[in-house]
Formats: structure tokens, sequence, C-alpha cells
């Protein structure tokens, strides 16, 4: 069975900065592309960044030049590095990999707490 283990969340004053990990484990043979995903109360779960097995990234308009998502393949982790955090940043984030085991499939974290208050 696979997991997802994400680490990192808390409370933080606008404009600080936290480090969000995700570490997949279990049995696997490929992890493919990964993603950082945030869910605020009453909202639908909105991607924040994606990287593929390439490196290759992308990231939603409003954290552009403030979070940087990266990979650790050695380790299975994924990070995202956040910066001039903003009270609307504030959500639970999800980590969310493809993997194979079987068969490909879609594996989510349990979610870990950022609040961006004063």
């Amino acid at each position: 069975q696979v997991q997802l283990v994400e680490a990192g969340g808390g409370l933080v004053q606008p404009g600080g900065s936290l480090r969000l990990s995700c570490v997949v484990s279990g049995t696997f043979s490929r992890i493919y592309g990964m993603g950082w995903y945030r869910q605020a109360p009453g909202k639908q779960r909105d991607l924040v960044a994606g990287i593929t097995s390439a490196d290759s990234t992308n990231y939603a308009d409003s954290v552009k030049g403030r979070f940087t998502i990266s990979r650790d393949n050695a380790k299975n982790t994924l990070f995202l590095h956040m910066n001039s955090l903003k009270p609307e940043d504030t959500a639970v984030y999800y980590c969310k990999a493809s993997i194979y085991s079987d068969y490909r499939k879609n594996i989510w974290g349990q979610g870990t707490q950022v609040t961006v208050s004063s």
C-alpha cells in the first residue's frame, strides 16, 4: 500500500515563509507527476503547483513568484517552498502523486493546515 505523508504546515504571519514536504512510502515501481493542492473552507480543492517526472513545473497564477515546487526523487519527497505568504493562502494543503503500483493511480495525502494570520 502506498501512502503520502505531508508535514510543515502551521501558523505564520503575513509575509512569512513555510516549507511543506510530502513523503511517498510503500510499494511502488515509479512516481510520475506530483502536485500540491489546497482547499479553503467552503471552496473547492484547487491546484497550487505541479511537477512532472522531468521536473517541468506549473503554478497557479495566484502563487507565481512566491511558491516553488521541487522534488527529491532519491528520497521520494515533494516540497513546496512558500514565501511572502498572504492571508488568502490559508487552506489545507494536500499532496498528490501519480504512481505505478500494479497499475497507474493517483494517491492523496491527508493534508496539512496552513494558516496565515497576524
